[in-house]
């Protein structure tokens, strides 16, 4: 991750694994405050939340068939691995997350 931060050290598969990921969690968020808008609202903000819906699935749909395709530096294969390594870094910091607070607030709570 470091090595993100070194601009000359930087494969461009890095940026690839990072832009690929920022653009399919964007479209899954579209997509579930799309959900959450279209179900919950009526009228104007109804459509809107459709609007987002499509919007969240043209991404996500445009970026898994780029990385498949090879333009974003991967494979179908590559993919799933790329999505599974950062859905486990995603539990990891919220757990480290959750046991830091977990610590703070016990040693608030006996102070």
């Amino acid at each position: 991750m470091l090595g993100l931060l070194n601009l000359a050290a930087v494969e461009f598969g890095q940026w690839y694994n990072f832009v690929t990921v920022l653009l399919l969690v964007f479209g899954l968020f579209l997509i579930l405050a799309g959900v959450f808008t279209a179900y919950f609202g009526s009228g104007k903000s109804r459509t809107i939340g459709v609007a987002l819906l499509v919007a969240g699935l043209v991404v996500g749909l445009l970026i898994g068939y780029f990385y498949h395709a090879g333009s974003l530096g991967g494979g179908s294969d590559h993919l799933s691995s790329l999505i599974w390594e950062t859905f486990l870094v995603i539990v990891a910091a919220v757990i480290g997350a959750l046991l830091a607070i977990g610590i703070f607030l016990v040693a608030i709570m006996k102070s």
